[in-house]
């Protein structure tokens, strides 16, 4: 199919952007503690595993998908789709991109305001106990967090309206080697703290004892949102691929650099825990790791308030806003893409829709947790049977809480099974194989076992991770 529209203008301009889309919070706040707490290298063949049999299947289909048709996500699944019911896919995957947007910029400018902390050196002589206190404050105060985030989207917004080439493409040449540049150093310093051998043992040493049904679901999880699949990231980046782009290539090319950084992740973390004789077990995952756990760690690992540990957590930080940052924009990106093609809108105007629509949404979930956290799922619950039900079992998630587990637990796994299902049963298996070899330029020997994975082990497997998130493996067990 033949088409105007702007591509990257290189390959590894085209893997850059792709990699940085996929690369994101997750490998730093999920990975590697599901790794030391799962059984160390066990978790991670486990996990390469997973990738193999689908993460890349699954991620070559939506670069398929997206450089055959030239579209948006929404238009390419329109298109293949021939007007049947599939086309919905597309659509699933542009909200699914734009509602995850609306907290992540959230925490996008909560990366910001740490590593300013860090550079003014604010968290020199703060005791252990306070940290944790130190970041509730600021997620409710109701104007410095808001002020970042709006900060962060800015920055999105500006990319964004540069264009394919002079934005995305140009941003992740430089951001993209800035992040690696930043791990390696990190790592670097980490590995030369005292104790960080028991560090190294715990993230790399195989504990298969500790393998488990569930290790091998959270493996299977992480596989699939570490690759930012079912989003509509990679299928809008790829209709920028042009037709020498080798798909397959390409998708393990980006896989790879993602679980590097994932790995490099937990050898920034661990050896530092470990030299303060901390238990990470004890450190917690996600927020409460990053903006929590870390800061104190960091002090004390490099002496509070001394030029190194100022040095080494501001780099640390703005790793985590570079590695939010690229992926923002591949997420901001999918929708704009969406807005400008399907309503014909110029991309500045485009933008600026999608950009202000997440603003209103966004400063909501920054809101929740100070002046807006009292509106909990439990109280939407009340108010919706107007008091005459009993809600007491409802969760008290907040607003942030919501998008993000609704994003995370719903629209994600749907999105990635419909896109399997799609692509194994669906989509004509000649276009596929003739995209998949560039006309035949390429060999593909895997072929049958792609499609045998996108047909049966992707839509199981997936299906399994929806299952378990909603807890339903505990409660049969």
């Amino acid at each position: 199919m033949e088409n105007n529209r702007e591509n990257f203008g290189s390959k590894i301009g085209a893997i850059l952007a792709a990699a940085g889309s996929a690369v994101g919070l997750g490998n730093v706040w999920r990975f590697p503690i599901e790794t030391g707490q799962n059984g160390g290298a066990a978790f991670i063949i486990i996990y390469v595993i997973c990738i193999v049999l689908l993460g890349l299947p699954i991620m070559m289909s939506e670069f398929l998908i997206g450089r055959y048709t030239h579209s948006n996500t929404a238009g390419a699944y329109r298109i293949l789709s021939n007007g049947s019911p599939w086309k919905w896919v597309g659509r699933l995957g542009v909200f699914t991109g734009w509602f995850i947007l609306c907290y992540y910029n959230v925490v996008g400018g909560w990366t910001l305001h740490y590593t300013y902390l860090s550079a003014t050196n604010a968290f020199a002589g703060v005791p252990a106990s306070e940290f944790g206190g130190m970041f509730t404050d600021f997620a409710g105060n109701p104007w410095i967090p808001t002020a970042w985030f709006v900060v962060f989207l800015g920055i999105v917004h500006f990319v964004i309206t540069r264009g394919v080439q002079a934005g995305i493409e140009k941003f992740s040449k430089i951001m993209m080697p800035t992040l690696f540049i930043i791990t390696i150093v990190l790592t670097v310093c980490s590995l030369c703290l005292p104790g960080a051998s028991e560090g190294v043992e715990f993230l790399l040493k195989p504990d298969w004892g500790k393998v488990t049904s569930t290790t091998i679901l959270q493996a299977m999880g992480q596989a699939f949102f570490s690759l930012s699949l079912g989003m509509g990231c990679l299928c809008t980046y790829a209709s920028y691929f042009d037709k020498s782009t080798p798909l397959a290539k390409t998708a393990v090319n980006v896989s790879v650099i993602d679980t590097f950084i994932a790995i490099m992740a937990g050898f920034i973390i661990f050896p530092s825990v470990f030299n303060i004789g901390m238990n990470p077990n004890e450190v917690g995952a996600g927020a409460s790791l990053t903006f929590i756990s870390l800061p104190n760690v960091f002090q004390q690992a490099f002496g509070d308030g001394s030029v190194l540990s100022v040095v080494f957590s501001s780099m640390f930080y703005f790793l985590l806003f570079v590695a939010a940052l690229t992926s923002a924009i591949s997420l901001h990106e999918v929708a704009t893409a969406y807005v400008t093609e399907e309503f014909h809108l110029e991309r500045k105007k485009g933008a600026c829709v999608i950009t202000l629509s997440l603003l209103a949404l966004g400063i909501l979930c920054s809101l929740s947790f100070g002046p807006l956290k009292d509106i909990t799922l439990q109280q939407l619950a009340a108010w919706l049977t107007f008091g005459k039900v009993d809600v007491t079992g409802v969760s008290a998630m907040n607003i942030f809480d919501m998008f993000d587990s609704f994003s995370g637990m719903v629209l994600l796994p749907l999105g990635g099974m419909f896109i399997a299902i799609f692509a194994g049963w669906v989509l004509d298996k000649q276009l596929y194989k003739d995209e998949l070899s560039n006309s035949g330029e390429i060999k593909t020997p895997y072929f049958k076992l792609l499609i045998f994975s996108l047909r049966f082990i992707a839509p199981v497997a997936i299906g399994l991770v929806f299952l378990d998130q909603f807890g339903v493996f505990s409660f049969l067990k």
